[in-house]
């Protein structure tokens, strides 16, 4: 399972940057569930392209006929004619780029969600080796120039493709001779440009790699900037910053000039081979081969189709920048979750009982070389309160990674009322555990959303009941605004323990029956500590609760005490009866308490 994991949620792809478009071959299925955009800017793009490819037309005539003393009159009728075409051209072109445009929009406002919900299926396996900010850069930069390319870099490309190919057509209907040239120049103009944009595509994957980069560095920084001052480390972290950032500069100055390079090659080639053609023709006029009004039409229809080419080489860069930040997308999209919900999951049994058990399990963290856990067993019963002791990385909060299915044990199971977790729902098994961690996670929002993120329907007096039970309601009701003030990102503008006391809110409020704590009262003062202890003792019954907590002071009413070294049980019993077996419980007693008889040294801080 952990090689799975591993395999299924890396972050990384071995995989060389493609060198083509077919990333962008992902966001089909986006444009295509609004048919009725697409449909509209292909009917607006062809009117256009006609209405542009009529005005040669009324130009050959003009010059042919238009002039001559037989026909009066035709002047004035052709200038109206093209003005009415011009009309024609000005309605569309609007469209189009309507269409497009909010097509564009409204592709990235979908994938932004697609990726970010994808996101959130992935376990905690993915996000161990990945850093946050760079997921985020991939979030923001990489969608923001798929929407530049999307919305009206896709609107030039598609407006010249059909320009392109009509003028192509009708340079052939006009004259095929000089089509001939043109054609034997295509090869000359098209292999230097091909070559350009594989180097285009590669520079500029790279300069979204290094943006990326920056991004996520400032983001570990501007996150943990209390520890950053506090050592006086702003001159390190902003040196760090400023080499990201020169790479990333540097990064986009070889792309810009890549891009710089193929246009101008671009557009010597086309006129070049233009000048060329005109000549040709020129002199094909002199001879009497073709009139005055057909080189017109057909040097206008090489105008419009070598500006096409032109305008499609310099927009080939950006399309080139959205296929990089399309494949970074790609390669979140492509990875599927470590932990996944089954085909046919199995229902959990109603009503809930509450009882966990682990049997001979076994697990390693992706990456690890010793298991966290080995052939571990224990169960939880109904009601009973359980706490785990031990030093530090002995596997503790391990246990409760797996009982919340963040991952799945190499072997063994992990069962909830009977039932294997992987065998049933994530949201069902998750739904029954609530979790209050050592470091626990508060939003940028109020008090009263913080404690109702996991019940979001709960009614306010629930909210502030929850609040009482966890000791948390005093010092929110003294917020300026009381349960509606902001906390601040992470819960910044509350102590250690006040976050703590809101995050056990937030758990009994959920009322589940299964209940987690990972040393939830570690930042507690004695006097909260002992309100939250009684305000668990309160709600304990009919719950299953397992607490880990290294001051073993807090633990003493539990049940049974589990004591964990190495991955295993070592020792388990109440805590008179392992101080007795003068074992691991015993050793770890006499660091906290002194030497001495840590049985009554224990009793005596109980009371």
């Amino acid at each position: 399972m952990a090689r799975r994991s591993r395999a299924a949620e890396s972050g990384r792809d071995d995989a060389p940057p493609s060198r083509s478009l077919k990333p962008l071959a992902a966001l089909r299925p986006f444009a295509l569930a609004h048919k009725g955009r697409v449909a509209g800017a292909l009917v607006a793009l062809t009117l256009a392209s006609a209405a542009t490819l009529a005005i040669p037309v009324a130009v050959r005539r003009l010059i042919d006929f238009g002039f001559a003393a037989e026909h009066p009159g035709m002047v004035n009728q052709y200038f109206a004619a093209m003005l009415a075409v011009v009309g024609v051209l000005a309605f569309t072109s609007a469209a189009r780029y309507w269409f497009v445009t909010t097509l564009g929009e409204r592709v990235v406002a979908d994938l932004r969600t697609a990726v970010f919900r994808h996101l959130t299926l992935l376990t905690p396996a993915f996000y161990d080796s990945q850093r946050s900010g760079e997921i985020v850069s991939r979030l923001t930069a990489d969608t923001t120039q798929i929407k530049s390319a999307f919305g009206a870099t896709a609107s030039q490309a598609l407006r010249n493709l059909f320009l392109f190919l009509g003028a192509s057509v009708m340079m052939v209907v006009t004259s095929p001779k000089l089509s001939a040239c043109v054609l034997i120049a295509i090869p000359v103009i098209v292999l230097p440009l091909a070559g350009f944009g594989r180097s285009v595509r590669r520079r500029s994957r790279q300069a979204q790699d290094t943006l990326a980069d920056a991004s996520a560095l400032a983001g570990e920084a501007i996150g943990a900037m209390r520890t950053v001052q506090s050592y006086n480390a702003e001159g390190l972290v902003a040196g760090r910053f400023f080499a990201a950032v020169e790479r990333a500069y540097r990064s986009a100055e070889s792309s810009i000039t890549a891009r710089a390079i193929l246009t101008a090659v671009a557009i010597f080639l086309i006129f070049a081979s233009v000048v060329g053609v005109l000549w040709y023709g020129a002199n094909a006029v002199l001879a009497g081969q073709m009139s005055a009004g057909q080189l017109g039409q057909f040097v206008l229809y090489a105008v419009f189709a070598a500006a096409a080419i032109g305008e499609l080489s310099n927009v080939w860069g950006e399309i080139s920048q959205a296929a990089g930040s399309a494949e970074r997308l790609g390669e979140l999209l492509r990875i599927a979750p470590a932990v996944a919900n089954p085909t046919d999951p199995t229902p959990l049994p109603e009503p809930a009982r509450g009882s966990l058990a682990f049997e001979h399990v076994s697990f390693a963290y992706p990456g690890g070389e010793a298991a966290a856990v080995e052939d571990l067993s224990f169960t939880a019963s109904p009601g009973e309160t359980v706490a785990i002791v031990g030093p530090s990385g002995a596997g503790k909060s391990t246990l409760f990674q797996l009982a919340l299915r963040f991952y799945d044990p190499a072997s063994g199971r992990v069962t909830l009322d009977g039932v294997d977790v992987r065998d049933a729902s994530l949201a069902e098994v998750r739904a029954r555990v609530a979790l209050v961690p050592q470091d626990p996670v508060l939003f940028a929002a109020s008090a009263l959303d913080n404690i109702a993120f996991g019940l979001p329907e709960a009614e306010r007096s629930e909210i502030e009941a929850a609040a009482r039970l966890a000791g948390a309601d005093r010092f929110i009701a003294a917020l300026p605004q009381g349960y509606d003030t902001p906390l601040g990102e992470r819960g910044v503008t509350l102590s250690g323990g006040q976050r703590q006391r809101v995050a056990l809110a937030r758990a009994l409020l959920k009322s589940a029956p299964v209940l987690l704590l990972d040393e939830a009262t570690s930042a507690l003062d004695a006097e909260s500590e002992t309100l939250v202890q009684e305000a668990l003792a309160a709600t304990a019954a009919g719950r299953t609760t397992l607490v880990i907590a290294h001051r073993l002071a807090t633990v003493l009413a539990a049940d049974r005490i589990l004591v964990m070294d190495g991955g295993r049980i070592v020792e388990q019993g109440s805590h008179a009866e392992l101080v007795a077996r003068r074992g691991l419980y015993a050793r770890l007693a006499e660091l906290q308490f002194g030497a001495g008889e840590p049985a009554r040294r224990i009793e005596a801080v109980a009371g």
